[in-house]
């Protein structure tokens, strides 16, 4: 199933969001904390690729909307504590693929370089990789 949201780019017709405008929302889900907004950018069988140590023990595949709320559960947690530092470095996006570069800082960990890479279809992500030199403090 495709969900369209309104273009602002086309009054009177429908269009899914363009790449850059699920970045972006996505991207503002992450720094409000918001878990809800953020799983509702991805299709039900997603699958997002993350490093040892992102989103609790081990690595690997999370597919699914279980795998990826217990994910991003506890990586909004580890970012929304008091003292959290993330900048964005680069971003760049070419027809349905997204990418950011970043480094972070939390209470637990210090996120030396971390980049994704996401793939969009009809403004749902369908894949998204996550790399990251993660230190643990």
């Amino acid at each position: 199933m495709t969900i369209q949201t309104p273009s602002k780019h086309e009054t009177g017709t429908v269009q899914a969001m363009s790449t850059k405008e699920v970045l972006e929302r996505h991207l503002k889900c992450f720094g409000d904390g918001d878990l809800a907004g953020l799983l509702a950018d991805y299709v039900p069988d997603t699958v997002v690729f993350r490093p040892n140590g992102f989103g609790g023990p081990g690595g690997g595949v999370a597919k699914g909307p279980t795998a990826l709320r217990a994910v991003f559960s506890i990586v909004l947690g580890e970012f929304a504590r008091p003292g959290t530092r993330f900048e964005m470095r680069q971003q760049a996006i070419e027809g349905d693929y997204g990418y950011i570069v970043w480094e972070a800082e939390t209470g637990q960990n210090v996120y030396e370089l971390g980049s994704d890479t996401f793939i969009v279809k009809d403004g749902k992500i369908i894949a998204q990789s996550i790399a990251a030199k993660i230190v643990r403090k």
